[in-house]
């Protein structure tokens, strides 16, 4: 019996889809990244991608999932290395999302890719479900509103 296989957890499949999702994604750590909140809404992933040009990247979302992928087509072959210390592999490096976050952005500086996300401000939500009893014979009612009253 899995965690979300509890009588008490209902409705989080989705949940437990998106943990499998993240078990399953490779752990190699190439190309390496960073996550910054730079606001109180704002979420930055820079991902070190020195060697490929904006051409050679490719960003979906997919499913509430980013996907980041490198295809590196800048390795001619009259070229001898007598070291090769940059890595020129391809990749696909993926970041899972949660509901509502929306990429907002991307630029490619000095070897680094930013992209930009946006988390929305939730607001909490207050709902009244009047009891019927069995004489009423009226349906139930629901009221729907925020926390602000709206």
């Amino acid at each position: 019996m899995t965690l979300f296989e509890s009588p008490f957890l209902l409705g989080f499949e989705q949940f437990e889809r998106t943990l499998n999702r993240i078990s399953k994604t490779t752990g190699d750590g190439y190309p390496p990244y960073n996550i910054e909140q730079v606001a109180e809404n704002g979420i930055k992933i820079t991902i070190a991608v020195a060697g490929f040009a904006r051409d050679d990247l490719d960003l979906t979302v997919e499913d509430n999932q980013l996907v980041v992928r490198g295809k590196n087509s800048a390795d001619a072959p009259d070229r001898i290395f007598l070291h090769r210390g940059i890595a020129a592999r391809q990749f696909q490096r993926s970041f899972v999302l949660a509901d509502g976050i929306e990429v907002v952005g991307a630029a490619l500086d000095n070897g680094l890719l930013s992209i930009s996300l946006e988390r929305p401000v939730a607001e909490p939500v207050v709902r009244t479900i009047d009891i019927e009893t069995s004489d009423a014979g009226e349906p139930a009612t629901i009221e729907t509103r925020t926390a602000s009253g709206r």
